[in-house]
């Protein structure tokens, strides 16, 4: 007696046969579009404030560092508004300069006036922007009055770190020291550990930069259109 193989119990081929195939399919494909999508952003979501930089030009090394420190600094997804302790400020036409009470940590009791990505205090803020704003005058007070854009947050902090209070951190970076470059900057940026106190990001600090370098070093080999326009309308403006 010959059995046809090819048949199923009638339960069986109402639900093959049924909407239900195409509603299974398309669930699939949705969950497999989101997990590459989780993955795909996985950096953002999960570290956004390793995003990129708003300034376009910079060294990828220190440009690099300037990421790993605000995932330590200010790992949210609007880096460059957050107010010590965690709330944003709307406008960044200067340092919001409000001292928000530290409830932790050895100074427990005080308050901080640090702000933006980098996490900078008031007084430093006028210091670096007083000798790299690009819009700094001869008069150190005009300083008070500067933009504390997203650009500019990153144009001062890149040349303080180019600055040579810490070495040469471009070359110690370039010989991969990136722990003893964290070690040296942990006085200043205080959650990169090795200082009064540290988060749950330092230890995945190294792991950070790497991967923010490799990024880096591909945005450098891989100029975006913008970029590419902006250097032939310098080259072009040359005499």
């Amino acid at each position: 007696m010959s059995h046809d193989l090819n048949q199923r119990p009638s339960h069986q081929r109402d639900f093959w046969g049924s909407p239900w195939r195409a509603r299974l399919g398309l669930t699939a494909l949705a969950v497999a579009f989101m997990l590459l999508m989780l993955w795909l952003w996985r950096p953002w979501l999960l570290m956004p404030g390793t995003q990129p930089l708003v300034m376009a030009e910079g060294d990828p090394y220190l440009r690099a560092l300037m990421r790993t420190i605000s995932a330590s600094e200010s790992n949210v997804m609007r880096p460059y508004n957050v107010l010590y302790g965690g709330d944003y400020v709307g406008s960044l036409e200067r340092h919001p300069n409000r001292c928000e009470s530290i409830g932790q940590g050895p100074n427990r009791g005080n308050c901080s006036t640090a702000a933006g990505r980098y996490q900078l205090l008031y007084s430093t803020w006028l210091e670096l922007a007083a000798r790299h704003h690009p819009e700094r005058t001869e008069d150190a007070l005009d300083a008070t009055g500067l933009s504390f854009a997203p650009v500019y947050q990153d144009v001062v902090v890149h040349a303080w770190l180019q600055e040579g209070r810490w070495g040469n951190l471009s070359a110690q970076l370039r010989q991969g020291r990136i722990q003893p470059v964290l070690r040296r900057l942990s006085g200043t940026w205080t959650s990169l550990g090795y200082g009064i106190e540290n988060n749950s990001m330092s230890r995945e600090l190294p792991r950070v930069y790497r991967q923010m370098l490799e990024d880096e070093l591909a945005r450098a080999d891989s100029p975006t259109d913008d970029t590419k326009t902006k250097g032939r309308a310098t080259s072009a403006a040359r005499p």
